[in-house]
């Protein structure tokens, strides 16, 4: 039986100081409490051992702890200038018509009106016009039913982090 090497950017992050590795959790996720979790648990011997370790600690996160993570996510359509992660995530919107620009504005205020935060979507593969959409079908829901599909969005964009975080590497 062959064990799988570890992936060059796991390793990378299994190996860095305790500071530089909760500045590298906070890119993925905002929330101190989840990075701290992933953080006490490493070294990770594969990429599916950290996803589990993520997954894990989304499931824990308060109400509070939810707030921090959204509040490191700026609104679709609209990334910080210098975040390429975001840019990439939302690239969907890139292409977007003014029109579509204008709506998706629009409701991303009616939403953070409505929720106190963000619209939060895990934006990867989507089209403006799906992420439109899902803030269209989810500006209904009561307050509780939208908390619990944020932790499942931000659980899958902390998936694709961390998983481009272990497999990058640095080198190449």
């Amino acid at each position: 039986m062959t064990s799988t090497p570890t992936p060059p950017g796991l390793a990378r992050f299994n190996a860095l100081d305790r500071d530089a590795a909760l500045a590298a959790l906070h890119e993925v996720c905002s929330c101190t409490a989840w990075a701290r979790r992933l953080l006490a648990a490493r070294p990770y011997a594969t990429t599916e051992d950290l996803l589990a370790a993520g997954d894990a600690a989304m499931a824990e996160l308060t109400a509070g702890d939810l707030r921090e993570a959204m509040a490191g996510h700026p609104p679709i359509g609209r990334p910080r200038p210098g975040d390429p992660t975001s840019a990439r995530e939302q690239s969907g919107m890139a292409g977007a018509s003014d029109e579509l620009r204008s709506e998706m504005l629009e409701l991303n205020l009616a939403y953070q009106e409505k929720f106190g935060h963000v619209f939060l979507v895990c934006a990867t593969g989507l089209t403006g016009e799906q992420m439109r959409d899902a803030v269209k079908e989810r500006i209904g829901n009561p307050p509780e039913r939208e908390r619990e599909i944020v932790r499942t969005e931000l659980g899958r964009i902390n998936r694709i982090r961390l998983s481009r975080l272990a497999e990058e590497d640095v080198r190449a």
